[in-house]
């Protein structure tokens, strides 16, 4: 009698020789599984590449000073008296004897997606002088920066694949007034294109804001410095109520609140729709068995285990499930992965992003598929090794 391993893999390459035989089932079965994982890696790849956007945009030796409990930037408040004090704390980089420092507003203004035509909210950011030194990894590719005290704005280049009517040279209208597009600006792969940005003191009059900060950034001289400054700023009475925090820290928190939803999505479709692919793995399996009833019990009749007709039914419906996951990876890599879209982030605003597949996410939807696999075979396989020969032969 040949040896288990022998009769396991006769089995299998009877299965799998009999696939065209249940093609129309089979390709369903495939078809179920590559469209559970496409889906499953729509919503991951949207919350890694939001995520990767938002946790890489921060500097480990920029600090952020924000009211203390605000999960976003358009509900702290940092006075003008909190911004000067905060000028003048232990190692706060100077350039020329002046703090590289920054406060900054955030709002909201409307523009229109090129995709769609409809109206989106976007991020309008006034900045201090400093605040463009304060981002190392920001280029200015078209055009210049703003002059201060002017109507100028530039604009990120992100924001500007996803929304129209803000090219270079552009006059655009925001609040009633006129404001001149003078230049435009790479970050690539940070929050930071996303973004309009203009000077802090007429977006604050712009705005009807006036001497109302809600953030502010410090540029210190080291990431050790970090904790120094914050130990200092807690300790000072008139700082009370603001959290100091460094930038890098400050986006990885935001990214966390940005993505959870997505990946909460992500994994309830994608075991909604698992089920389904089970379901239908389960229905092809069965017949499988069913129409290779008499060879199985023939092969019981010579000698073969019921392990083998196990493992075999397993290996099959591990291939059909494998070659759905494939297929799965394939699609997503050609539909989305790499391109650009915008969502609302924590902010309420539109932040601009890309679909990015990482390995670990393909590893985890290659691993979802054979899990489908798994769970389609182990049943109809029992049933194969539990095959009554005498009874199979006799019907057959």
């Amino acid at each position: 009698m040949a040896s288990l391993l022998d009769q396991i893999g006769a089995v299998t390459s009877l299965n799998l020789r009999s696939i065209p035989q249940r093609g129309a089932m089979s390709v369903a079965s495939v078809v179920a599984v590559a469209l559970t994982i496409a889906v499953l890696l729509f919503f991951l790849a949207l919350a890694n590449g939001l995520r990767s956007t938002v946790e890489g945009s921060g500097s480990e030796d920029v600090a952020i000073a924000i009211r203390e409990g605000s999960n976003a930037e358009l509900n702290s408040v940092v006075t003008r008296d909190q911004l000067a004090i905060l000028a003048t704390g232990p190692n706060v980089a100077q350039r020329d004897g002046v703090p590289v420092v920054s406060g900054e507003l955030l709002v909201i203004v409307d523009g229109v997606k090129r995709s769609s035509g409809t109206n989106a909210n976007m991020p309008f950011r006034g900045i201090g002088p400093e605040g463009l030194a304060l981002r190392r990894s920001v280029n200015i590719t078209q055009g210049r920066m703003f002059s201060p005290g002017t109507n100028e704005i530039v604009v990120g280049a992100g924001l500007l694949r996803e929304f129209s009517g803000f090219e270079f040279g552009q006059t655009i209208r925001i609040r009633g007034g006129e404001w001149q597009v003078v230049g435009v600006f790479e970050a690539p792969g940070m929050v930071f294109e996303s973004e309009l940005w203009a000077d802090i003191a007429v977006t604050q009059s712009l705005f009807n804001r006036p001497n109302v900060y809600q953030t502010m950034r410090i540029q210190l001289t080291s990431p050790a410095a970090v904790q120094a400054y914050r130990t200092w700023a807690e300790g000072d009475t008139r700082l009370n109520g603001l959290e100091i925090l460094s930038e890098r820290d400050y986006y990885a928190r935001q990214a966390s609140q940005s993505t959870q939803g997505f990946m909460a999505i992500a994994w309830i479709l994608g075991i909604m729709m698992a089920i389904g692919a089970l379901a239908g793995a389960l229905n092809t399996m069965y017949s499988s068995v069913a129409a290779r009833a008499s060879e199985i019990a023939t092969l019981r009749i010579i000698g073969f285990s019921g392990w083998a007709a196990f493992f075999g039914t397993m290996v099959e419906a591990l291939a059909l499930s494998a070659l759905g996951g494939v297929l799965g990876v394939i699609i997503a890599f050609v539909a989305f992965n790499g391109r650009t879209t915008s969502t609302l982030g924590s902010g309420f605003t539109q932040l601009v992003f890309k679909f990015d597949l990482s390995p670990s996410i393909i590893a985890t939807a290659i691993v979802v598929a054979i899990i489908i696999g798994l769970f389609g075979g182990l049943l109809p396989g029992i049933r194969a090794a539990r095959q009554r020969p005498q009874l199979e032969l006799a019907s057959g």
